[in-house]
């Protein structure tokens, strides 16, 4: 599990910044909403994803971290963009530094019931394109153009 690989790295690290390389998962229903997730961590409104376990491919990381956070299932996905840059830093309360290289992905064919299953997430919700809550700052970047002017 992923929380066990970067866990191991943090003993090593410290809090020090690592360069991540994961997944977001852009999730619509038949209403053309916009599936979030409010972060455990951080508090805020965002993608559901993460990072990459060893020996994952990016769209198997987003398959993983789509099942995880929301109990959804996609049929496939399709690659939107690579996202990096110091855009894509974050800081998370408890000190620890990324560096994200994000792949996104859109999700076809989703089913399922929703379900929180890894404790990163405190809600989930659809919302329309013209009444999004406010995001974090690296999905607002992730969603740039894409869905959001």
């Amino acid at each position: 599990m992923v929380a066990n690989y970067i866990h191991d790295l943090r003993e090593f690290v410290g809090s020090r910044p690592l360069v991540m390389a994961g997944a977001g998962v852009i999730v619509r229903n038949e209403a053309d909403e916009l599936l979030l997730q409010l972060r455990a961590d951080t508090k805020d409104w965002g993608l559901p994803g993460g990072s990459m376990e060893p020996g994952e491919s990016l769209e198997d990381t987003a398959k993983r971290e789509l099942f995880e956070e929301t109990g959804l299932h996609a049929e496939g996905f399709r690659f939107l963009r690579m996202c990096s840059g110091p855009e894509f830093y974050a800081r998370y309360p408890n000190g620890d530094e990324v560096y994200n290289v994000i792949s996104v992905y859109e999700a076809h064919s989703v089913s399922g019931e929703f379900a929180m299953l890894d404790g990163e997430s405190l809600d989930l919700r659809y919302f329309a394109l013209d009444d999004l809550p406010e995001l974090n700052h690296i999905t607002q970047k992730m969603l740039s153009g894409l869905l959001i002017p």
